[in-house]
């Protein structure tokens, strides 16, 4: 199915396309964890986002998408979200917090966690907890002033969902982070009188983690704010599943099926198929509930976002449930009926449409029935396009011309669970010979920067309205910018519990490569531009 421009204003995602256009837009994947500048402390922050918004508008492009940044605990990995609403407050500019500059003493402690950022690999957890630390004494000094701010006030009666999070904060704080599943019973399931009774005895803890999400909004809204000053879009990530170690299934364990466990089943390049450990939803328990859930969570990411990546996007038609504790090739899709998967599926996406004036772009990936994909068409939704993966499978396995991909879908190099460009073409030398012949080049064992220069511009080139790469990807045109050893650059590697996945940082620091001119120049000739 193929669609002119015009057409997508009568799709049920017109009304977000009539906010962006139906232009083409270019853009790069950044993952926030791994920015760092003169005045972040050991991980990237929120306003670090302002110089990045500023270099892509220099440079001509018009989208930065973000990997998640709801809350995950200690947990770095972006896609294990304790809430599917909180933002996670690790990425707060402190320097920029209100009042802190009339505190010397606090200020010069910040200098303590400076040395963070020189690190090869950001520790998550030690960053974490110098940063609580640091807010806690923060907010021992400023607590009266802020506490009785106006619009602190109305930032809580605004989002009601922060109370319940800010309580289960509090009581993983003071259960040692255990899971809600090992609390007493009375902390597990209580009535409203219950509830009344905890909320007053965790009074102060629940104050400071509401406190911490009200900062985060306040910076994150300013980022939107600058973008939108510089005609950025801004995309954001929104996780399918949240973890079962959430303040969602503390709350509503209803709308979960804790006897399951979502994740892939085997294929070409998992042959044992991946256990995520995610409860899977309660679709009908949602319905019933007129999926206040994913209303809610909309909302709440059309403060931040014009656009939003719809991780797993198979997974509102289908999804791989496995037994608990049991490995992969034991679990099935849910429903196990085909005729299900289309009504259920459109049914879904339809709701989040109409709940936000946010595009969604699905994440498509890998192996998707042809009806899904029909189906996201429909409603106006792009798909991706990772250009090294778009092959003829069903005959000769040839790469597909770019000039028959869709106009509506995204098209990239690669993916953060993905090899890099790089890697690819270094561990894979029987694809990149068919890809070298695809392209009319003679092949050799590495990319130079012309041939590098040549994919991103085909990635650019493309019918697909959408051209969005890897920051890393642009980087690795300039050997300085990048790891000498092309390991280092990548962000995860899914299905894997390995101390690297999430830890990635960028090789230099934003005041470099956002003044470096020979990028700055190579990605203005990608869009044409001089």
């Amino acid at each position: 199915m193929t669609f002119e421009r015009e057409s997508l204003l009568q799709t049920p995602a017109a009304t977000a396309w009539r906010k962006i256009g139906t232009q083409p837009h270019h853009g790069i994947d950044v993952f926030l964890s791994a920015l760092h500048s003169k005045n972040s402390l050991g991980i990237g922050e929120y306003l670090d986002l302002i110089p990045v918004i500023h270099w892509c508008k220099e440079v001509g492009f018009d989208v930065v998408q973000l990997l998640p940044l709801n809350d995950s605990g200690f947990d770095p990995s972006p896609y294990n979200a304790l809430s599917s609403c909180a933002l996670n407050p690790i990425y707060l500019s402190l320097h920029c917090l209100p009042l802190a500059e009339s505190s010397p003493h606090l200020l010069e402690k910040l200098e303590s966690l400076k040395p963070y950022s020189l690190l090869p690999r950001v520790a998550y957890r030690d960053v974490l907890s110098a940063k609580i630390k640091w807010l806690r004494e923060y907010l021992e000094i400023f607590k009266t002033e802020l506490l009785t701010n106006h619009d602190y006030q109305t930032f809580k009666a605004g989002h009601p969902w922060v109370e319940t999070y800010a309580l289960f904060k509090a009581l993983k704080e003071h259960f040692d982070q255990a899971s809600w599943e090992t609390w007493p019973t009375s902390y597990q399931h209580f009535d409203a009188v219950r509830r009344t009774a905890l909320l007053e005895e965790f009074k102060e803890p629940i104050e400071f983690y509401t406190v911490l999400q009200y900062f985060s909004f306040l910076q994150l809204k300013e980022v939107r704010t600058y973008a939108e000053t510089q005609q950025v879009l801004i995309e954001g990530d929104i996780p399918i599943l949240v973890s079962r170690d959430s303040a969602d299934v503390w709350q509503a364990p209803q709308f979960f099926d804790l006897t399951l466990a979502a994740g892939a089943p085997p294929d070409t390049y998992t042959l044992e198929g991946q256990y995520w450990g995610f409860p899977i939803f309660n679709w009908e328990i949602m319905r019933q509930d007129d999926y206040r859930f994913w209303r809610e969570r909309l909302n709440n990411a059309a403060e931040f976002y014009h656009l939003y990546r719809i991780d797993h996007a198979v997974g509102f038609f289908k999804i791989w449930a496995i037994p608990l504790n049991e490995p992969s090739s034991k679990g099935s899709f849910i429903s196990a009926d085909e005729s299900h998967w289309i009504p259920q599926g459109e049914h879904i996406l339809n709701v989040m449409l109409a709940s936000s004036d946010m595009l969604p772009l699905a994440e498509d990936l890998g192996a998707v029935p042809d009806q899904v994909r029909t189906c996201l068409t429909q409603l106006g939704i792009p798909g991706t396009k990772v250009i090294r993966w778009e092959r003829e499978y069903t005959t000769t396995k040839n790469y597909i011309p770019y000039n028959k991909y869709p106009l509506l879908s995204l098209t990239c190099v690669s993916t953060h669970d993905s090899e890099t460009l790089t890697l690819w073409w270094d561990n894979n030398p029987e694809e990149s010979k068919a890809f070298a012949k695809f392209k009319g080049w003679t092949y050799a064992t590495s990319l130079d920067y012309d041939k590098r220069l040549d994919i991103l511009r085909d990635s650019h080139g493309t019918p697909s309205l959408f051209h969005i790469n890897l920051l890393q990807e642009y980087f690795a045109l300039f050997p300085e910018l990048v790891a000498e050893d092309p390991n280092e650059e990548r962000i995860n590697i899914p299905g894997r519990l390995q101390p690297t996945n999430w830890t990635y940082r960028y090789h230099t620091n934003i005041d470099t490569w956002t003044t470096h001119k020979p990028l700055h120049q190579a990605l203005r000739t990608l869009l044409h531009k001089q």
